[in-house]
């Protein structure tokens, strides 16, 4: 049986209410796993929406608004499921803001995700998102550099920018591991809610992580790589372009425990 259940501002949306939304691109979201009417990092997921809509729109809608609709949408859910809730705005793309800018709330209930098992290969192109801290709709980039990364037998492509810092992958927020730390690029990068909350679940547990730039030719067979993001806290990467990367079951096993320290919150 497939999921699909569609809420705009809290009722069941129809095509008057899609229709201009459908080519919009001025708008952003969020994206969680649903799990048991349970999900990780709600408080993530809340402030990135908040953030986002202060970044778009300068303002945003009260938590207790956007748990109300999501709360809706899952209520005739199963148990188990995806959820993507949008904000977007009126008047939409292509307009000034005024003086009254009314936000609204759409939000996405489809089947729950699986992550593929890899490990991965990904192709390093030079890219930068606009925006990289927001997460917004819009970004043809990603799916084109992931069709033109699979061409060449790739399975997705990772970022470097201009200066060839490794940054993240398409959907991905990307982790090395050194045998003693989590090192996390140094670069511009959208922080995922599960990168976040790794990293105070790392920080709970006492393994050490830092923040440093890492390049293509700095790799050196020295390094793991695990990508990560609302599907799964980390898949092993093999290699990243031309380099292959140490392959370390323990990384995996640490970013897997951390993400399990982090509570469940009933929706």
């Amino acid at each position: 049986m497939t999921t699909s259940i569609t809420l705009f501002n809290g009722r069941a949306a129809e095509a008057a209410d899609l229709a201009p939304l459908a080519f919009a691109g001025f708008a952003h979201f969020t994206a969680m796993q649903v799990r048991d009417h349970r999900v990780r990092g709600l408080d993530l997921h809340l402030a990135r929406l908040r953030d986002a809509s202060d970044e778009l729109f300068g303002r945003h809608l009260a938590d207790e608004t956007i748990l109300e609709q999501m709360c809706r949408a899952l209520a005739a859910a199963p148990p188990d499921a995806s959820l993507t809730c949008f904000v977007s705005s009126r008047p939409g793309e292509f307009a000034p803001a005024g003086d009254d800018v009314d936000l609204d709330v759409l939000v996405k209930v489809t089947d729950p995700a699986t992550a593929p098992s890899g490990p991965l290969s990904l192709d390093v192109v030079e890219h930068e998102r606009h925006l990289p801290r927001v997460k917004h709709v819009g970004e043809v980039s990603k799916t084109l550099l992931l069709r033109r990364a699979s061409a060449p037998g790739f399975d997705d492509a990772a970022f470097a920018d201009r200066s060839g810092r490794l940054s993240e992958a398409t959907i991905w927020n990307l982790a090395f591991w050194d045998g003693e730390a989590v090192i996390w690029p140094c670069a511009e990068v959208l922080p995922g809610v599960t990168m976040q909350i790794l990293t105070r679940r790392l920080d709970a547990l006492r393994v050490p992580q830092r923040t440093q730039e890492v390049r293509r030719g700095e790799l050196g067979g020295r390094l793991a790589a695990a990508v990560m993001n609302s599907w799964t806290p980390g898949i092993a990467v093999a290699r990243l372009g031309d380099e292959p990367l140490v392959q370390d079951q323990e990384f995996l096993r640490i970013l897997n425990a951390a993400y399990a320290e982090e509570p469940a919150v009933a929706l």
